[in-house]
Protein backbone atom coordinates (compact mmCIF):
# COMPACT_ATOMS: atom_id res chain seq x y z
CA UNK A 1 0.00 0.00 0.00
CA UNK A 2 1.15 3.61 -0.79
CA UNK A 3 1.39 6.68 1.05
CA UNK A 4 -0.81 9.53 -1.23
CA UNK A 5 2.00 12.56 -1.76
CA UNK A 6 1.40 15.55 -0.42
CA UNK A 7 -0.26 17.82 -3.37
CA UNK A 8 2.41 20.60 -5.28
CA UNK A 9 1.13 23.87 -4.51
CA UNK A 10 2.17 27.32 -6.51
CA UNK A 11 4.86 29.43 -4.45
CA UNK A 12 3.18 32.04 -2.13
CA UNK A 13 4.25 35.29 -3.29
CA UNK A 14 4.13 38.48 -0.36
CA UNK A 15 4.39 41.94 -1.78
CA UNK A 16 4.43 45.48 -0.48
CA UNK A 17 0.67 47.06 -1.59
CA UNK A 18 1.85 50.22 -1.09
CA UNK A 19 4.42 49.91 -2.78
CA UNK A 20 3.03 49.42 -5.76
CA UNK A 21 0.64 51.90 -5.25
CA UNK A 22 3.72 54.58 -4.73
CA UNK A 23 5.37 53.27 -7.80
CA UNK A 24 2.21 53.95 -9.85
CA UNK A 25 1.84 57.22 -8.73
CA UNK A 26 5.60 58.06 -8.79
CA UNK A 27 5.55 56.47 -12.78
CA UNK A 28 2.69 58.93 -13.60
CA UNK A 29 4.42 61.93 -11.68
CA UNK A 30 7.64 60.82 -13.58
CA UNK A 31 5.78 60.46 -17.19
CA UNK A 32 4.02 63.93 -16.36
CA UNK A 33 7.10 66.03 -15.63
CA UNK A 34 9.18 63.88 -17.83
CA UNK A 35 6.64 63.99 -20.83
CA UNK A 36 5.90 67.55 -20.85
CA UNK A 37 9.58 68.30 -21.14
CA UNK A 38 9.90 66.04 -24.23
CA UNK A 39 6.89 67.49 -25.59
CA UNK A 40 7.56 71.12 -25.07
CA UNK A 41 11.07 71.41 -24.14
CA UNK A 42 13.70 73.93 -26.11
CA UNK A 43 17.22 73.12 -27.13
CA UNK A 44 18.58 70.30 -25.34
CA UNK A 45 15.73 70.02 -22.27
CA UNK A 46 14.32 67.09 -24.15
CA UNK A 47 17.50 65.19 -23.98
CA UNK A 48 18.34 65.60 -20.60
CA UNK A 49 14.77 64.73 -20.13
CA UNK A 50 14.96 61.41 -21.91
CA UNK A 51 18.29 60.70 -19.94
CA UNK A 52 16.36 61.74 -16.24
CA UNK A 53 13.66 59.04 -17.31
CA UNK A 54 15.99 56.26 -18.25
CA UNK A 55 17.88 56.95 -15.21
CA UNK A 56 14.55 57.08 -12.95
CA UNK A 57 12.01 54.95 -13.82
CA UNK A 58 14.13 51.67 -13.87
CA UNK A 59 14.92 52.93 -10.34
CA UNK A 60 11.15 53.44 -9.49
CA UNK A 61 10.90 49.91 -10.54
CA UNK A 62 13.51 48.32 -9.09
CA UNK A 63 12.38 49.84 -5.62
CA UNK A 64 8.27 49.77 -6.04
CA UNK A 65 7.44 46.74 -8.29
CA UNK A 66 10.25 44.20 -8.69
CA UNK A 67 10.59 43.19 -4.88
CA UNK A 68 8.56 40.02 -3.96
CA UNK A 69 9.51 37.02 -2.43
CA UNK A 70 8.03 33.43 -3.26
CA UNK A 71 8.04 30.85 -0.89
CA UNK A 72 7.67 27.10 -1.98
CA UNK A 73 8.17 24.02 -0.69
CA UNK A 74 11.65 23.41 -1.62
CA UNK A 75 12.97 27.27 -1.62
CA UNK A 76 12.66 30.78 -0.83
CA UNK A 77 13.50 32.93 -3.68
CA UNK A 78 14.05 36.82 -2.41
CA UNK A 79 13.70 39.33 -5.84
CA UNK A 80 14.92 42.50 -4.06
CA UNK A 81 15.70 45.76 -6.44
CA UNK A 82 18.75 44.84 -7.37
CA UNK A 83 19.51 40.85 -6.74
CA UNK A 84 17.38 37.70 -6.85
CA UNK A 85 18.52 35.70 -3.91
CA UNK A 86 17.40 31.63 -4.19
CA UNK A 87 17.90 30.13 -0.91
CA UNK A 88 16.78 26.25 -0.35
CA UNK A 89 15.27 25.73 2.91
CA UNK A 90 18.17 23.70 4.29
CA UNK A 91 20.65 27.09 3.67
CA UNK A 92 17.82 29.24 5.99
CA UNK A 93 18.84 29.71 9.75
CA UNK A 94 16.06 31.64 10.46
CA UNK A 95 13.76 34.55 9.42
CA UNK A 96 13.05 37.50 11.45
CA UNK A 97 12.05 40.68 11.58
CA UNK A 98 13.08 43.28 13.75
CA UNK A 99 13.09 46.89 11.80
CA UNK A 100 13.38 45.47 8.71
CA UNK A 101 12.91 41.89 7.65
CA UNK A 102 15.64 39.24 7.23
CA UNK A 103 16.28 35.74 6.65
CA UNK A 104 19.39 34.33 7.90
CA UNK A 105 21.49 31.99 6.43
CA UNK A 106 23.49 28.49 7.93
CA UNK A 107 26.84 30.67 6.99
CA UNK A 108 25.66 34.10 8.48
CA UNK A 109 24.71 35.91 5.62
CA UNK A 110 21.85 38.05 5.83
CA UNK A 111 19.62 39.14 3.08
CA UNK A 112 16.33 41.78 3.58
CA UNK A 113 12.88 41.01 2.48
CA UNK A 114 12.06 44.37 0.95
CA UNK A 115 8.84 43.07 -0.08
CA UNK A 116 8.02 42.83 3.67
CA UNK A 117 8.00 46.09 4.92
CA UNK A 118 8.10 46.34 8.70
CA UNK A 119 5.47 48.55 10.29
CA UNK A 120 6.67 49.93 14.19
CA UNK A 121 3.32 51.23 14.08
CA UNK A 122 1.06 48.69 13.23
CA UNK A 123 3.01 46.09 15.34
CA UNK A 124 2.28 48.79 18.58
CA UNK A 125 -1.17 49.09 17.39
CA UNK A 126 -1.37 45.06 17.76
CA UNK A 127 0.21 45.03 20.60
CA UNK A 128 -2.56 47.24 22.13
CA UNK A 129 -5.43 45.44 21.07
CA UNK A 130 -3.88 42.47 22.29
CA UNK A 131 -3.69 43.81 25.84
CA UNK A 132 -6.59 45.28 25.87
CA UNK A 133 -8.74 42.06 24.52
CA UNK A 134 -6.16 40.15 27.27
CA UNK A 135 -4.95 37.52 24.76
CA UNK A 136 -1.75 36.19 24.39
CA UNK A 137 -1.68 34.59 21.00
CA UNK A 138 0.43 36.59 19.34
CA UNK A 139 -1.13 34.62 15.85
CA UNK A 140 -4.34 36.00 15.73
CA UNK A 141 -3.55 39.95 16.30
CA UNK A 142 -0.10 40.05 15.23
CA UNK A 143 0.95 42.98 12.78
CA UNK A 144 1.21 42.21 8.61
CA UNK A 145 4.55 41.36 8.60
CA UNK A 146 4.66 39.36 11.91
CA UNK A 147 2.33 36.96 10.27
CA UNK A 148 4.46 36.84 7.14
CA UNK A 149 7.71 35.74 8.87
CA UNK A 150 5.74 33.31 11.05
CA UNK A 151 4.67 31.48 7.79
CA UNK A 152 8.31 31.99 6.32
CA UNK A 153 9.36 30.54 9.48
CA UNK A 154 6.94 27.39 9.41
CA UNK A 155 7.39 26.70 5.96
CA UNK A 156 11.69 26.86 6.54
CA UNK A 157 11.14 24.36 9.26
CA UNK A 158 8.77 22.34 7.11
CA UNK A 159 10.73 22.35 4.15
CA UNK A 160 14.52 22.09 5.85
CA UNK A 161 14.62 18.21 5.50
CA UNK A 162 12.91 17.56 2.08
CA UNK A 163 15.98 16.19 -0.29
CA UNK A 164 14.95 18.63 -3.13
CA UNK A 165 15.33 21.83 -0.82
CA UNK A 166 19.38 20.77 -0.02
CA UNK A 167 21.87 23.14 -1.58
CA UNK A 168 23.55 26.62 -1.26
CA UNK A 169 22.05 30.28 -1.99
CA UNK A 170 22.87 31.34 -5.48
CA UNK A 171 22.39 35.17 -5.96
CA UNK A 172 21.62 36.71 -9.48
CA UNK A 173 22.00 40.43 -9.90
CA UNK A 174 19.27 42.09 -11.70
CA UNK A 175 21.32 43.60 -15.00
CA UNK A 176 17.87 44.47 -16.45
CA UNK A 177 17.22 47.30 -14.08
CA UNK A 178 21.60 48.29 -13.45
CA UNK A 179 22.11 48.49 -17.13
CA UNK A 180 19.65 51.16 -18.40
CA UNK A 181 19.24 53.00 -14.99
CA UNK A 182 23.49 53.30 -15.23
CA UNK A 183 23.12 53.93 -19.19
CA UNK A 184 20.75 56.52 -17.99
CA UNK A 185 23.00 58.78 -15.26
CA UNK A 186 26.09 58.57 -17.52
CA UNK A 187 24.16 59.85 -20.31
CA UNK A 188 22.59 62.87 -17.86
CA UNK A 189 25.96 63.83 -16.55
CA UNK A 190 27.26 63.89 -19.72
CA UNK A 191 24.35 66.13 -21.40
CA UNK A 192 24.75 68.06 -18.07
CA UNK A 193 28.61 68.63 -18.11
CA UNK A 194 28.68 69.59 -22.15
Amino acid sequence: MTTPQQPEYADRSYRSPQGIVGGLLLLGFAAWIGGDALATGDGRVPWIAAAALLLVVPLIVAFTFRPVVYAGADRLRVRNPFRTVDLPWAAVADVRAGYSSEVITQDGTIYQLWSVPVSLRERKKAARRRDRAGDDTQEVRAAGADRTIAELRELAERGASRPTAQGAPRVRWAYEVIAPALAGLVLLVVLLVV
